[in-house]
């Protein structure tokens, strides 16, 4: 078991009951050509907040005041990578720019999907947190074993 938590950001674009999704390019194939939010790791002397417009504007280049983000869903899941990961699920209704796919080498796609209407071949970790958004679920676990309880 790995010693340590990746903490990753997820941003949610939505407008109208749609979600803008990526499709993965990928060199592993249990990635490639799934969908996915825009999203990445937490880096080093970034906030949670900072790191998710970070990260839009890098992978679909759209412009996000940080107070226009929410904190909808925090998952801690394991056996989505290497390493377990705490995944911090933000929405927003506001952005500046057009969607469009600035990671051609990570990606091959970007599409909104209707929330209740998304692509069948939508990673299990970002369905998760689109899911606990639309039941308004605050925290979840995935892949995670039972441990028994202590007496």
């Amino acid at each position: 078991m790995a010693d340590r938590h990746l903490i990753d950001v997820h941003v949610l674009l939505l407008r109208d009951g749609h979600v803008l999704l990526t499709r993965r390019r990928d060199t592993n194939p249990d990635f490639d050509g799934l969908w996915h939010l825009p999203s990445g790791k937490l880096d080093a002397g970034e906030s949670a907040l900072h790191a998710a417009v970070r990260e839009a504007e890098e992978e679909v280049g759209v412009q996000i005041d940080p107070a226009d983000l929410r904190l909808v869903h925090t998952l801690h899941v394991n056996g989505s990578g290497p390493e377990p990961r705490l995944g911090l699920f933000f929405t927003t209704r506001r952005w500046n720019g057009e969607p469009r796919n600035r990671e051609p080498d990570k990606c091959s796609a970007v599409r909104s999907y209707a929330l209740d209407a998304l692509p069948a071949q939508l990673i299990d970790y970002p369905a998760a947190g689109i899911h606990a958004h639309r039941t308004s679920t605050p925290f979840s676990t995935q892949g995670w074993t039972p441990q028994p309880a202590t007496p």
